[in-house]
């Protein structure tokens, strides 16, 4: 879908104009929420805080307080293990420490993002197969921190076919680590070739492994080559439809990305129609986790984090009766 095309769309909606110690925590009883899914809070929404000096150990608190029930970590934000000599004993101590924190605060941990691991979907085997085995050792942080998935992305390999055939490969052997212990391995609609979602589903289907498949992201369908731009400002030349993107998604989805940009005097986000993004999260049968991801510039994070809360409980109240 060409720019020019998507905006047409979006204004036609009427929206457009404006060794691991174990962890317990997470078995707490989860209050009664008369929504069909539970809200969690994606670190990505406070990463200008995290890169700005307040640690990401913060995390916890910050949703508390907030009213979230889970967390969804990001690995890159931690930079005491990104930039460890000895990596895997930092991400011992990144787990011991952060369910410590999601017990105290009463929280759910839910999925770790992973980022700057290495191509899973290279054609060179030797940076592919470092991938997997730098994957792997979240995913058994992940296991250990009681989560049900890691979000891995799919890059490295610019043809398609190559690129579909390369992330088969990774993904089997990565949901044959992960299925002992009971971790759903995902992929986010992460920008080029993982926003074409046909190509996506090419590969998540092509693994055959039942906890092999997606996290739909509700803003990242940007399909350009160039692998960026924005369907929230324009920028990106060209979109894949949002909603015909979600739709092939949720059949195998174990997790969903509720991304924000900027609202109206309403509280309705300006770009996407979440009464019609919802309804199919709805009509997919999804009852778990919703993920809050606000990346907007006009409000403060924190602003942005509660107006789509908001948004999420707003609109979830009405199609959920």
């Amino acid at each position: 879908m060409k720019r020019k095309d998507f905006i047409s769309i979006m204004g036609a909606s009427g929206i457009g104009a404006i060794t691991f110690p174990t962890f317990i925590a997470c078995q707490n009883e989860v209050k009664s929420n008369p929504l069909f899914f539970k809200i969690s809070l994606a670190q990505w929404s406070y990463h200008k805080a995290f890169r700005g000096g307040t640690s990401p150990y913060e995390f916890a608190r910050m949703a508390s307080e907030l009213g979230f029930e889970g967390l969804e970590y990001v690995n890159q934000l931690y930079s005491d293990v990104m930039k460890s000599t000895d990596k895997s004993a930092a991400i011992s101590a990144f787990v011991e420490k952060n369910n410590m924190l999601a017990a105290q605060y009463g929280l759910q941990n839910v999925l770790v993002m992973i980022d700057s691991e290495g191509d899973l979907s290279s054609s060179d085997e030797t940076l592919r197969l470092q991938a997997i085995d730098n994957h792997k050792r979240w995913i058994d942080a992940a296991s250990a921190m009681g989560c049900s998935a890691v979000r891995l992305n799919l890059f490295g390999e610019k043809d398609p076919e190559k690129w579909i055939e390369n992330s088969i490969i990774s993904l089997s052997e990565l949901s044959d680590h992960a299925a002992p212990q009971k971790i759903n391995v995902i992929v986010e609609n992460h920008g080029r070739l993982s926003s074409n979602i046909p190509f996506l589903m090419r590969a998540i289907n092509g693994t055959a492994k039942s906890n092999c498949g997606t996290l739909p992201d509700f803003g990242n369908f940007c399909i350009a080559d160039e692998g960026y731009g924005s369907i929230f400002d324009g920028s990106c030349s060209e979109v894949y439809d949002p909603y015909q993107g979600v739709s092939e998604m949720m059949p195998k989805a174990f997790g969903v990305s509720a991304k924000t940009n900027d609202f109206n005097s309403e509280g309705q986000e300006t770009t996407l129609d979440y009464t019609r993004l919802l309804s199919l999260v709805k009509e997919a049968g999804y009852t778990g986790f919703v993920g809050v991801e606000y990346e907007g510039n006009r409000l403060s994070e924190t602003d942005g984090i509660v107006a789509t809360k908001k948004l999420l409980e707003k609109v979830g109240a009405l199609i959920s009766v």
